[in-house]
């Protein structure tokens, strides 16, 4: 492989399926480089990508952050429910179900 380029992956998924995509991008691509380079909405009609809702590794990013060799983007998803309610749903269950 030539030392200039970067080997990175495009991960995304809807809840029937998942893809990741394997990609060489030049030397300096970003994350939108790397988005654009998946083609993701023609390879996975449906999805909705919100740029706030992008991230390398689990953690959030920019769009025009630098990737680095061996980085995986990540399209992640809205939550479908709150965290926090769902626990408190839960404990509120269990609780409940212990008296019975």
């Amino acid at each position: 492989m030539n030392e200039k380029a970067l080997q990175v992956e495009v991960a995304a998924g809807l809840p029937d399926r998942q893809l990741v995509i394997p990609l060489i991008l030049p030397s300096g691509a970003t994350v939108q480089d790397a988005l654009a380079a998946a083609n993701l909405p023609g390879r996975m009609p449906g999805l909705e990508i919100n740029p706030a809702c992008i991230g390398v590794f689990g953690r959030l990013s920019a769009l025009d952050r630098p990737l680095a060799d061996g980085d995986r983007v990540e399209v992640y998803r809205p939550l479908k429910a709150d965290p926090k309610e769902v626990r408190r749903q839960l404990a509120e269950l269990e609780r409940s179900s212990k008296k019975g």
